[in-house]
């Protein structure tokens, strides 16, 4: 991530803080949550017996949900209006109600932690509030991830690390096609192709799979 600045969208993975670390050199970054992990945080509690305060947080979250399922689809402009008139209101409204039950349930508690989880990553999960181009969750890159996730034991045949970062780079590559609706092998052929035919360097640009084009064939 050296010389990124800018929003990026993760889980609750503690690594993470080292991009927002005060002793980090480098440009800015804002680190947007997800509200999928912060639910289902509260869902393994409702399934372990009667817990209305956690599944009053599940509602809220539910309702966060409802409206983002509106706006899909719209511009970012257009999603950033429709959460500050709609969804604003209710993450302000959850805010004091985290506030509120933090202070009655008891902090090692299945909850209290639940609720400490929430409130750890508070500011990061409100940023979709403030910009259109948020999602409210990763589920969407998890997914995509979650095929490399399941062939991790299948590539071990890398053998060394210039091997697994040569994969990495494919599998990379492989998926962000998919996010862009292009096929990969044709992508992958027309792009070795026009590398060996001595596409320059300095126009990689060009080559990259959100502007891949079929004549590149």
């Amino acid at each position: 991530m050296q010389g990124f600045s800018g929003i990026l969208q993760v889980d609750g993975y503690a690594g993470y803080n080292r991009l927002i670390a005060p002793d980090r050199v480098g440009s800015d970054i804002q680190l947007a949550y997800c509200w999928a992990h912060a639910r289902r945080k509260l869902v393994e509690i409702t399934r372990n017996g009667s817990a209305p305060i956690a599944e009053d947080g599940v509602k809220r979250i539910g309702e966060l949900y409802r409206i983002e399922a509106e706006l899909r689809g719209l511009n970012a402009e257009a999603r950033l209006a429709g959460r500050q008139e709609r969804s604003a209101p209710l993450v302000a409204d959850m805010q004091t109600w985290l506030v509120h039950h933090r202070a009655r349930v008891a902090a090692k508690s299945p909850l209290g932690e639940a609720l400490a989880y929430i409130a750890k990553y508070w500011d990061g999960l409100k940023l979709f509030l403030s910009d259109g181009r948020i999602e409210i969750d990763s589920n969407t890159v998890e997914r995509t991830i979650r095929p490399i996730a399941l062939n991790r034991k299948n590539a071990l045949f890398a053998g060394h690390d210039a091997g697994a970062e040569n994969w990495a780079m494919i599998a990379s590559l492989v998926e962000t096609c998919k996010l862009n609706a292009v096929d990969p092998l044709a992508y992958l052929t027309a792009t070795l192709t026009a590398i060996v035919n001595g596409h320059k360097q300095s126009q990689i640009e060009e080559l990259l799979p959100w502007n891949f084009r079929p004549q590149m064939e």
